[in-house]
């Protein structure tokens, strides 16, 4: 079913189901958005780490060493907090702040090995809980839902 038409018939029998079915996808992702942000706590509660320390720990571990204005960036916080953030996951030995080898005045955030630790336990963690969501999925579910997922995100991160 495409949705091409829906603004402009929204007055139609089949433009009013659209229209309804755009919602209903919307609640659906809200509360499994929802859903998975609980779980993620839960897990993330028997770890020493807040859940943007794990946001952070995610960001290095996906994309590597960066400068706190870019870790700022990528986290939607202002400098000083993400600087705040850093300063706590330095203390518990997560990362460290190293020289960039190219500029010597630009230093950026390195994820240390108990940070990279932590973060795939809490991943795996993740993984198991959502693995265990879609048991009774069959496998060509599983495909379908993962296509339209990953679909979905890259539209999105286009807009």
């Amino acid at each position: 079913m495409k949705l091409d038409g829906l603004n402009e018939n929204a007055e139609t029998e089949s433009a009013a189901g659209e229209t309804n079915i755009v919602a209903d996808i919307e609640k659906d992702l809200r509360y499994i958005a929802g859903i998975i942000k609980q779980k993620g706590r839960e897990i993330l509660s028997n770890y020493t780490i807040t859940p943007p320390q794990f946001v952070a720990l995610q960001w290095l571990f996906e994309d590597g060493d960066m400068t706190i204005g870019e870790l700022s960036n990528k986290m939607y916080l202002a400098f000083s907090t993400t600087t705040d953030l850093v300063d706590r996951m330095e203390k518990n030995s997560l990362v460290m702040r190293v020289k960039d080898p190219n500029d010597r005045r630009v230093v950026r955030i390195h994820l240390l090995e108990e940070g990279k630790r932590v973060i795939d336990e809490v991943i795996k963690k993740r993984q198991a809980y959502l693995r265990e969501v879609l048991r009774n999925f069959s496998g060509e579910e599983v495909l379908l839902l993962k296509n339209n997922l990953m679909r979905l995100h890259q539209d999105m991160r286009e807009e």
